[in-house]
C-alpha cells in the first residue's frame, strides 16, 4: 500500500484533495467505524458492479469524506481503479478487492485526520 500512496503523492490532481474541517468534524461525530461502513456501502453499490452506466461520474467531488478519499486515492471510478490499482474494468469486484479499496480509503482518511 505504501507504493500506491507514494505514486498518488506525485499526482498534482490526486494530491490536491484534502479533508476540510467540516469533514473531520463529521468523522469525529460519526466515528471511524461508521465511516468505514459508509465506505463499504458506497464501494459495493457504486464501484463493485461489473458495468457502471455512469462510470467516471458516479462519485461526487464533495458531500462525504469517503467521496473525497475516493478521488484522492484513485478509487472513484473503474477507469481510475484500473489505471492506478490494476483492477480491471468489466468484472464485478470480489469481496477481497472491495476490502482493498476500503482499506486504502480508510488509510487516507486516517492520515488526514491525524495531520
Amino acid at each position: 500500500m505504501t507504493d500506491i500512496f507514494d505514486r498518488l503523492a506525485k499526482s498534482d490532481f490526486r494530491s490536491k484533495f484534502k479533508l476540510k474541517q467540516a469533514d473531520k468534524d463529521y468523522i469525529t461525530q460519526k466515528g471511524l467505524d461508521t465511516i468505514e461502513r459508509h465506505a463499504h456501502d458506497f464501494i459495493s453499490k457504486r464501484l463493485a458492479p461489473a458495468e457502471i452506466p455512469n462510470d467516471g461520474k458516479q462519485t461526487p467531488m464533495k458531500g462525504h469524506p469517503v467521496f473525497i478519499a475516493q478521488h484522492a486515492t484513485a478509487c472513484c471510478c473503474r477507469g481510475c481503479l484500473s489505471k492506478w490499482h490494476k483492477i480491471p474494468k468489466g468484472i464485478k469486484l470480489t469481496q477481497s478487492q472491495q476490502d482493498y479499496v476500503v482499506g486504502i480509503i480508510m488509510k487516507w482518511i486516517k492520515r488526514q485526520i491525524t495531520s
